[in-house]
Formats: structure tokens, C-alpha cells, sequence
């Protein structure tokens, strides 16, 4: 696909947008060693890792709980794809029995992955309660009553338009781009 998106969040902006987030939930939270992070594999995951880091870095905590959650096998769409999905991995080394949980994802679309997501998170435990921390929040075009409690960003795109999160780390930069029409 050839680069015609429109960049709507550019590196500085995005690194300020990742602090705030941090801080955020630094005000939100007392203590620290009670919440778990997990991150949704696999974009969802990417953003995690910012986050886990840059926690780690402002709050001084370095024992987060995090971990990195596949919902593949939890999808509602699972059976009707007319190709296998490739699962990724789960990596969550502890339960979330009543502990606290802040879901990870770049962007909140339809709220699909989220619901998957809770489904996948049932066989931790029971948490005390699932906040959401998204990048990008697309606000319309919601299939499940589902919605964010820390946001990035917020982009009303309709159904043809599609939001793309860059990573550094994966495509050479931070940024997130915005495509009015349908991607090729």
C-alpha cells in the first residue's frame, strides 16, 4: 500500500500522548503492584510494551504485573474466516484473581477484539474489575456497547476510512495515519 494516508499524529505528539496516558494511570492508582497490564496480541501488544516501559520509567515501580494476551480462538469471526488465522502467543505468567486489569489495544473499532479479549482474560481468573487503555479510539461504528477509559487519541472515521498505528520498533517511526478511503 502505497503511503497516502494523512498523518494525524506525528512522533512528538505521539510520545506526549504515551506520557499522559502514563501519568494517567499513575493518579489513577495508588498502588501500582496490584494492576496487571495485558496487552491484546498482536498490534495491541506493541502498544503495551510502551507503556509497561514508560510506566516503569516515570513511577519508578519496576515489578508491573504484564502480559501479553492472544484472543484468536476467542473471536466471534473465528469459524468464518475462509483462511486458518495464525495464533499468536499468550504470555501471562500469573492469574488475575482479584487484581486489577487494564486491557491494552492500539485502536477500539467495532469492540470485537475487547469482547474476545475479556472471554480470553476468564481463563486467569476473576479480576476486581477490567479498565481499557486504547491509542486510538474510532468513535462510531461500535457494535458492542464497549468503551475506553484511557484514550490516546479519538478519530471519527466511518466505515470506509481505516486508522493505522505505527510503531517505531516495527515501521521505522511512531505515528498514526488516517485513510479516507478504502485500503488496497
Amino acid at each position: 500500500m502505497q503511503d497516502k494516508g494523512r498523518n494525524i499524529l506525528s512522533n512528538e505528539r505521539f510520545q506526549l500522548t504515551l506520557d499522559r496516558l502514563c501519568h494517567q494511570i499513575i493518579e489513577n492508582y495508588d498502588d501500582l503492584s496490584e494492576l496487571c497490564l495485558v496487552g491484546i496480541q498482536e498490534r495491541g501488544v506493541l502498544f503495551a510494551n510502551r507503556i509497561y516501559q514508560r510506566l516503569q520509567e516515570i513511577s519508578g515501580f519496576d515489578e508491573l504485573i504484564y502480559g501479553k494476551l492472544d484472543i484468536t480462538f476467542f473471536r466471534d469471526d473465528f469459524r468464518m474466516r475462509t483462511e486458518p488465522i495464525a495464533a499468536k502467543s499468550t504470555e501471562m505468567d500469573f492469574l488475575v484473581e482479584q487484581k486489577k486489569v487494564l486491557l491494552i489495544d492500539d485502536v477500539l473499532y467495532t469492540g470485537r477484539t475487547i469482547q474476545a479479549a475479556m472471554s480470553a482474560l476468564q481463563q486467569f481468573g476473576r479480576p476486581d474489575f477490567i479498565e481499557l487503555m486504547v491509542l486510538v479510539d474510532r468513535r462510531f461504528n461500535r457494535h458492542l456497547p464497549i468503551k475506553a477509559d484511557y484514550i490516546g487519541i479519538t478519530v471519527d472515521a466511518l466505515n470506509e476510512s481505516y486508522v493505522k498505528v505505527e510503531w517505531g520498533s516495527r515501521d521505522g517511526k511512531d505515528r498514526i495515519l488516517f485513510y479516507s478511503a478504502e485500503r488496497n
